[in-house]
């Protein structure tokens, strides 16, 4: 099933819980973008969200406003790939019951048509700091613009390296002009990786990379699994979202 194109032209950008000033005007105001299938959405993806915000308080160059969900088109054809309303659904619950300061953008999933990563991070940056957006107002009446910045898993990250999985020049847009923050996942190597990577290592500066504390593998690959087997996936995701994908019967094939 693929969400039709009225509910698209319905589309507003959120901003509920986007924080419109800063609090300490001499930092760069951030606002994190985290783009994939979320085919469900797991506590772990919230988690990344959590674990950046973590480190980037800590470096004290950035202030946080905001962070977003971004799931992918349904038109992407990955295997195990639930209707895109289902899985903005899904996502809005679970940050409607667990956080304050995430949303869910559903302009790349209800596209007519499938949206690269770079040109969905070029909408943020359009909504953000265009006509629409315009930045931050600070208090001398100037405009500061907010850095965007994709939250990736190093799963993600590490397709960087598979050939003709990423467009080049998409890469070094992606890198280039917005960075990442990358959450390295359990047993791999991102510091590594970014070395052996010719434009990861271009960009290093670009790249923060948040280490996990305490180690989480949770997948949405496990979760589907579990469902159709019967087995349990009670505090692998939040309970509501549990009862949508019950009330739905997704995934159960």
């Amino acid at each position: 099933m693929t969400v039709p194109d009225p509910f698209h032209q319905r589309y507003v950008f959120p901003r509920h819980r986007l924080r419109p000033t800063l609090r300490d005007e001499s930092k760069i105001p951030l606002v994190l973008v985290a783009c994939g299938s979320f085919s469900p959405i797991t506590y772990l993806h919230l988690r990344m969200f959590e674990m950046a915000k973590d480190q980037i308080e800590e470096e004290g160059k950035y202030e946080l406003l905001g962070g977003y969900f971004s799931p992918v088109n349904d038109n992407y054809g990955k295997k195990g790939l639930a209707p895109a309303v289902h899985r903005i659904r899904m996502c809005e619950i679970a940050v409607d019951t667990t956080s304050d300061w995430i949303m869910v953008d559903s302009w790349e999933a209800t596209n007519p048509s499938y949206q690269r990563t770079a040109i969905v991070l070029d909408h943020f940056n359009d909504v953000l700091n265009g006509a629409e957006g315009g930045g931050v107002l600070l208090s001398d009446g100037q405009v500061k613009p907010i850095k965007i910045m994709l939250l990736a898993g190093g799963d993600l990250i590490e397709s960087f390296g598979i050939p003709n999985c990423w467009a080049l020049k998409d890469l070094h847009h992606i890198l280039g002009n917005y960075g990442c923050v990358i959450v390295e996942r359990t047993g791999a190597d991102v510091f590594n990786f970014l070395l052996s990577h010719d434009v990861l290592n271009r960009y290093r500066k670009n790249i923060r990379v948040v280490k996990q504390l305490i180690h989480n593998d949770i997948s949405s690959t496990k979760i589907r699994l579990f469902i159709k087997r019967g087995m349990s996936i009670k505090y692998l995701l939040p309970n509501l979202v549990i009862d949508y994908l019950s009330q739905h019967e997704l995934y159960l094939d």
